[in-house]
């Protein structure tokens, strides 16, 4: 087993299947585009392992806590990570994250979208180390497609 995925074993967590889109919806994009020494991740929102969309929905600060936030965040991480697998085949080829920008679905007055999205960071952080998992990073709040808390795009270096 590769480095990164025995790392996200060991830590009981589970790469999820693709994103199950709801019936009606078009997804006319690529959801990991490679180029040269770079991989660009389409947003995602948070999935189960089985590609349904992950609950809770609605906006952070109302319906979605700064808790619930932040899972939601991590469960966004490991959707770019079982698209990055699908896509590289290992995620060990990922040589370094570069940037990851961050949209929070947030209630009006609700100003802590960092807070959200480091549990996006986080993970990162943990499975990759500082020297390959240390990125630039926006987190802007918004209104999110689908009601989901948080969506969040990321582009990574990878070996060739």
């Amino acid at each position: 087993m590769a480095r990164i995925e025995k790392l996200i074993a060991e830590r009981g967590l589970r790469l999820p299947a693709p994103m199950r889109v709801p019936t009606g919806l078009k997804m006319p994009f690529a959801w990991v585009k490679i180029r040269g020494n770079r991989a660009f991740v389409s947003g995602h929102v948070a999935v189960n392992e089985d590609g349904d969309i992950a609950e809770p929905l609605g906006k952070v600060g109302a319906e979605v806590t700064a808790e619930q936030g932040y899972e939601s965040a991590r469960l966004v991480a490991l959707a770019h990570l079982g698209s990055l697998k699908r896509a590289l085949g290992d995620l060990d080829r990922v040589t370094s994250w570069l940037r990851v920008f961050a949209m929070v679905n947030v209630a009006p007055g609700f100003n802590e979208t960092p807070r959200i999205t480091n549990g996006y960071s986080d993970l990162i952080l943990d499975l990759f180390g500082p020297e390959v998992g240390a990125h630039a990073r926006s987190s802007i709040g918004m209104m999110i497609p689908l009601n989901a808390p948080v969506n969040c795009e990321a582009e990574v270096e990878i070996d060739g």
